[in-house]
C-alpha cells in the first residue's frame, strides 16, 4: 500500500539521516479512530506495515524505544505506556509489541510525544521522537506549542 511504503520510507530516512544515530523513540497512536479504513485497510495496519517495514530495515545497534497511546482504556487522556525504553534494538520483540497493541481510546498525543521527548533526556542529548498517528489531540494539549 503506497500510504505504508511512504510512511517507511519517511522514518528510514528520519533514523538513519543522522551521522551518529541518536536516541529514537516512536510513539503510536492506538486511539479508536485507527479501526477506520483507507482504502479497504484499517489505519492501524498501515500503521503497523510501516513499522514493519523500517524495523526490519535498522541495524540491531539502532537505539529505537517504544511509545503507545489510546491502547488500553477507552476515555483515558492518561492512557500512555511506555513499552519499550530506548536501547538497542531486539527486531523480534519490537514487533510483537506493535502487533498486540488494539487501538480503543483518546489521542493525547502532545502528553505522549512529551514524555518520549523527557525519557530521552533531550535537553542533554540529541534525540529523536518520531509520532505515527492519523489525527488530532483528543485530550486538550497543543502539539505545536510543545514543539
Amino acid at each position: 500500500m503506497r500510504i505504508a511504503i511512504t510512511l517507511a520510507a519517511c522514518l528510514v530516512s528520519t533514523l538513519l539521516s543522522a551521522a551518529e544515530p541518536a536516541k529514537t523513540i516512536l510513539v503510536l497512536d492506538c486511539s479508536g479512530s485507527m479501526w477506520g479504513t483507507i482504502r479497504g485497510r484499517t489505519k492501524i495496519d498501515i500503521a503497523r506495515e510501516a513499522i514493519t517495514k523500517v524495523v526490519g530495515g535498522l541495524d540491531a545497534t539502532t537505539q529505537l524505544g517504544f511509545r503507545a497511546y489510546g491502547h488500553r482504556r477507552k476515555g483515558d487522556c492518561e492512557d500512555i505506556e511506555l513499552l519499550i525504553p530506548a536501547g538497542p534494538l531486539s527486531r523480534a520483540a519490537y514487533l510483537a509489541k506493535v502487533k498486540a497493541l488494539q487501538p480503543l481510546g483518546k489521542t493525547p498525543l502532545t502528553r505522549a510525544v512529551g514524555l518520549a521527548a523527557e525519557a530521552l533526556k533531550y535537553e542533554e542529548q540529541e534525540a529523536t521522537v518520531i509520532l505515527v498517528c492519523d489525527g488530532l489531540e483528543s485530550c486538550g494539549g497543543d502539539p505545536c506549542e510543545l514543539a
